[in-house]
């Protein structure tokens, strides 16, 4: 879009948080890059250049506004949208994989070379993987700077930076403040507030607006495994297993924002936690344009024009999740928790709640999976062998459902494992893979709803049917399923 100079103009001026995340204006006259819907005077039309991203934008010297954080707004929905080689790239790069194993690793991931991915990241973002893993690291020094106590040292080292200096000078350079004079200004802004949890860090996560949350919310409270989910005074908690460590999130929503509170056992895992929650929640769509092409078709019109804005809920990791899919097959929702929580108690990782509620454990990890005996399940013997085959393969790399990940081959791969048929294949590139066009035609719920809205109610009928609803058949998903009363669909009471 930022090539689009008229259509970025007048979003400007428009002051249009819609396309906060979508491109960045860097201002001549000042030297400062922003949202598009910065409070500030818009400036001149001949005085604005458009960025693709932030670190575009730092890269060509602009410094970021101290008034509307263009760094902190929502990330692009086109990450979430696409499939192709420059979005898997930004999905690894979010979480934290060029800060871990560089620029070759991300390359290895992609299957292409160093070179291809920088050429191919500078040419659509002007900016090549490194810069905007600095941008990343910039961005989470502040939330770190801002939202908690501790030294500057380990904030440093928390964010992914190689030293105290280069720390310090690309947050003077990003921000034009210093790191101490980023806490001092958050801390002048924080009088009135609750004092800070100690071992807590409380943050905003911004979402374009609208944001119903019944269905997302009640989705995770509803499919809660114990242990490792719950839903408590307002939020939902659970644990998180991670690259450095482990962690435990608790969120809840707000009119403008998500209130996020994450405890860490390793600070340098605050990015790919971010990340996760962001994607957990579908926090970077564009409700506008899904709800726009819904809206075309009669019959799904007035589902969204009652409640829109509403997200796919997700998950923080895609091989948890695949496994309670199968765990869930052709069972009630209860049935699904009881079978994953006996999981859990044999082969999860004990931990301590660090809200002191009711988080035990993490959900356990393929490899360890890798070694449960199937005559220990309570379920068919055919659906044994389908969990245990799809562990194996997940724990051997043979199916690959990570940010990466190549959707097609994912479905494939998937497909082609004995006892994983199209509702699972969907389900799980609806809410591990995130493919916003995945579409459950065969689940009993969304052909019930198509029965009471007058749609066909064949799968192959319903799938023709839903071409009108393309690239955003997962979100038709959620409007049909919200015309049940089932747990899912509700916003959970205390």
């Amino acid at each position: 879009m930022y090539r689009d100079r008229e259509r970025c103009v007048r979003a400007v001026q428009a002051r249009d948080a819609r396309f906060d995340g979508w491109f960045f204006i860097a201002v001549r006259t000042t030297g400062i890059y922003c949202r598009p819907s910065c409070p500030a005077v818009a400036p001149k039309p001949e005085n604005m250049t458009f960025h693709p991203s932030a670190a575009s934008a730092q890269g060509a010297g602009f410094r970021a506004c101290k008034r509307c954080r263009p760094d902190a707004s929502p990330g692009s929905p086109e990450w979430n949208v696409r499939a192709d080689a420059v979005a898997r790239a930004m999905r690894l790069i979010g979480e934290g994989v060029v800060d871990r194993e560089g620029v070759g690793g991300l390359a290895r991931r992609l299957g292409y070379s160093a070179r291809q991915v920088e050429r191919q990241l500078k040419a659509e973002l002007g900016a090549g993987p490194l810069a905007l893993a600095r941008a990343q690291r910039a961005q989470t020094a502040r939330l770190l700077i801002e939202t908690s106590a501790l030294p500057m040292g380990d904030i440093a080292y928390g964010a992914g930076f190689a030293s105290i200096r280069t720390f310090n000078d690309t947050v003077q350079e990003v921000f034009a403040l210093s790191p101490t004079e980023l806490r001092e200004r958050a801390a002048r802004g924080r009088s009135g507030r609750p004092a800070a949890v100690p071992g807590v860090i409380g943050l905003r996560l911004p979402f374009r607006r609208p944001l119903t949350p019944d269905n997302l919310f009640g989705h995770l409270a509803a499919t809660a495994v114990p242990g490792v989910e719950e839903w408590r005074a307002g939020s939902y908690r659970r644990t998180l297993r991670l690259p450095y460590g482990h962690g435990a999130v608790s969120l809840a929503p707000a009119p403008t924002h998500i209130d996020c509170r994450l405890a860490l056992t390793d600070q340098r895992d605050l990015t790919v936690a971010i990340a996760r929650c962001r994607r957990l929640l579908d926090l970077d769509a564009d409700p506008v344009a899904v709800d726009e092409q819904l809206s075309r078709d009669p019959q799904l019109a007035e589902l969204v024009a009652k409640a829109p804005g509403r997200r796919v809920p997700r998950t923080v990791d895609a091989a948890e999740f695949a496994v309670r899919a199968v765990l869930g097959q052709q069972v009630s929702t209860a049935a699904a928790r009881t079978h994953a929580a006996r999981l859990v108690r044999a082969y999860g990782t004990e931990v301590e709640d660090p809200f002191g509620g009711g988080l035990t454990h993490l959900f356990p990890d393929m490899q360890t999976l890798a070694g449960l005996d199937p005559e220990a399940l309570a379920m068919p013997r055919s659906r044994r062998g389908t969990l245990t085959t799809l562990i194996a393969a997940l724990a051997a790399g043979e199916v690959d459902l990570g940010g990466g990940s190549d959707w097609a081959r994912a479905r494939r791969t998937l497909g082609a494992l004995p006892g994983i048929g199209p509702w699972t294949v969907e389900v799980v590139a609806m809410r591990a893979l995130g493919d916003p066009d995945a579409f459950l035609a065969s689940d009993l719920g969304v052909r019930k709803a198509a029965a009471a809205l007058g749609l066909p109610v064949s799968p192959g009928a319903l799938t023709r049917r839903a071409a009108l609803w393309q690239p955003w058949r997962a979100y038709a998903v959620q409007y049909l399923w919200a015309t049940d009363d089932h747990p899912i669909n509700l916003m959970p009471q205390e």
